[in-house]
């Protein structure tokens, strides 16, 4: 299953959103350093599905806020 992500690094809470069946507001506190927010967004990811965190993998957006994120 793939996903949009709008990442929302530098957030005072982290919480994920959903918008719609494919679409995903995840807010981190990571900041987007050295991969630091992608690694919180994955970690947000598998809390929120109840799934393995090598299960997600990010696809396309490593450095922008909108992300594609396959589900495994």
């Amino acid at each position: 299953m793939k996903i949009v992500v709008k990442a929302k690094p530098n957030s005072f809470e982290e919480k994920v959103e959903k918008v719609d069946e494919s679409n995903f507001i995840v807010s981190v506190k990571e900041p987007p350093v050295k991969g630091l927010a992608n690694r919180a967004i994955i970690k947000a990811l598998s809390d929120f599905f109840g799934i393995h965190p090598a299960r997600i993998k990010i696809i396309s957006g490593f450095t922008s806020r909108q992300k594609i994120i396959e589900l495994k």
